[in-house]
């Protein structure tokens, strides 16, 4: 009976320290985010790495069982740029960080992001390619990826997402041609303005999606 007790204990001790695991892998990644931030209006200065959880932090979100799913930093100041450890915060839903001055490269861990209902990225100063690993992001709606420097073609693998109601990427640098298949079929073309290597809409059977495009 007394083994029984003490496996009973050991089984308790560790499920409840799941929560706390969890909560500092989350601190971890948004530590991770302030560092490579420069933050003069101190929006972050009360994101304390030495806590438990993160709940308590000016623009964070949690559930119920203290896992963040809002990170809400948009029009906020900050320059820097984005890190890879933002895909550990497996239940957020909602990544906002439009208007600010964020450079460097979107992060290929952002496809980790399973729960992720909005992606706002938008009036930035973001290069390089937009990730093919987004496509991973099943539960997506809103995409706005506009107004930055993202160059290289749309990733096919988008259009796949059944959720997607929503997608700008106008005012780029994008290339080779606009897809009309799947999710992409009723975003308007003025979403995808203003990038003057960017050719469409796609004619199917037609057009080469890799047309001058790299």
């Amino acid at each position: 009976m007394a083994t029984i007790d003490l496996l009973l204990i050991i089984c308790l001790t560790v499920v409840s320290s799941v929560p706390a695991a969890l909560g500092i892998s989350e601190v971890e990644a948004l530590n991770a985010l302030r560092r490579s931030l420069t933050d003069p209006d101190k929006v972050l200065e009360n994101w304390d790495p030495n806590l438990v959880s993160p709940c308590t932090w000016f623009h964070v979100t949690c559930n119920e069982d203290e896992r963040v799913t809002r990170v809400d930093l948009g029009n906020s100041n900050l320059s820097g740029h984005l890190v890879p450890e933002l895909g550990k915060l497996e239940q957020l839903q909602y990544l906002e960080l439009y208007k600010n001055n964020i450079q460097g490269t979107i992060p290929t861990e952002l496809g980790n992001l399973k729960s992720l209902i909005s992606l706002d990225l938008y009036n930035n100063n973001i290069s390089g390619k937009i990730p093919p690993s987004l496509g991973n992001l099943k539960s997506l709606v809103f995409l706005r990826l506009n107004d930055n420097r993202l160059n290289g073609p749309i990733p096919r693998v988008l259009t796949g997402i059944s959720t997607l109601k929503v997608v700008d990427v106008s005012n780029n640098n994008l290339c080779g041609t606009i897809p009309t298949t799947g999710s992409f079929e009723n975003i308007p073309s003025n979403n995808f303005e203003n990038n003057p290597r960017l050719e469409g809409p796609e004619l199917q059977g037609l057009a080469s999606y890799d047309t001058n495009c790299s």
